[in-house]
């Protein structure tokens, strides 16, 4: 659970098999989609709350080129969010969804992570993994903790917009990561967004290559050298990671966390934001 004597970002379905009736624990289902909150109420982890991505995890606005489809809530909105779904700065706070953990219960874990509450973890392999390990399921809504209000100021984690990227390739020692599908990356399809293509001089690492083929992370040591060997010819002083609209990037930022290596910037407006500036595209095909 611990490293160098800090919590891991990530959490086994075991292990909160074994604590997750504990009082200061707070389980999450930050499942994303057309169907999220009716398939929360049909089934998730006994004692979660739920979580929406759109209203409560972003602020959603008419023009996607102000900030990409996923922009960061105001401060006091957040802060909002978390007394209403019962989280305290004494919360521990366990998150998950249907991908895996690879959506936004990322997305939540980096915004916890950035106003720098410490005892936050995504559960390993999602709903799936922890209804195959025989944690308890319920189709009871479960009644929020009444707590005080979580004050904060700001967000503490690096974010970059859309200037910094694009003076940041002129820059030494720069790399901007972009996790989407290689096929998305390539400019061959864009089943979200107007533009098909690429950042100039961003790299492809897709986050599902930080999975293995079951769902789960790689094992630790795996993961590591994985990101080790990227890195291992470069002397990297600017780390930038995006994606589509700032959710998945967190997945990649939450790995990268969880293996021991310092938390990089976040685009928050990523591609979504990028491609209607009429900044410039690469498409590989």
């Amino acid at each position: 659970k611990y490293m160098n004597n800090k919590l891991l970002s990530l959490i086994q379905p075991t292990e909160l098999l074994e604590m997750y009736q504990n009082d200061e624990v707070v389980i999450v289902d930050a499942s994303n989609g057309k169907n999220a909150k009716l398939n929360y109420v049909e089934k998730h982890i006994d004692n979660a709350v739920f979580v929406d991505l759109n209203y409560q995890l972003a602020k959603v606005n008419d023009n996607l080129a102000n900030g990409g489809r996923h922009p960061l809530p105001k401060i006091d909105r957040f802060a909002k969010t978390l007394k209403e779904i019962g989280i305290s700065k004494n919360s521990h706070v366990v998150i998950y969804d249907d991908k895996c953990g690879a959506n936004a219960a990322a997305r939540f874990w980096w915004m916890l992570k950035s106003i720098g509450h410490e005892k936050v973890q995504v559960l390993n392999g999602g709903i799936q993994e922890a209804e195959k390990i025989g944690l308890k399921m319920s189709n009871k809504v479960q009644k929020n903790k009444i707590v005080e209000d979580y004050e904060f100021t700001n967000w503490e984690l690096p974010i970059v917009k859309i200037d910094e990227v694009e003076e940041n390739p002129m820059k030494q020692n720069s790399l901007i990561i972009d996790v989407r599908e290689n096929i998305r990356y390539r400019g061959e399809m864009e089943p979200i967004d107007l533009i098909a293509g690429h950042i100039p001089n961003s790299i492809n690492i897709p986050f599902s290559t930080n999975l293995d083929s079951t769902g789960m992370f790689l094992p630790l040591n795996e993961l590591k050298l994985k990101y080790l060997n990227l890195f291992s010819n470069r002397e990297i002083k600017d780390l930038i990671v995006h994606c589509g609209s700032g959710v998945t990037a967190c997945h990649t930022i939450l790995a990268l966390d969880y293996v021991g290596f310092e938390i990089p910037k976040l685009y928050v407006g990523s591609w979504s934001e990028w491609s209607r500036n009429n900044k410039k595209v690469i498409t590989e095909k």
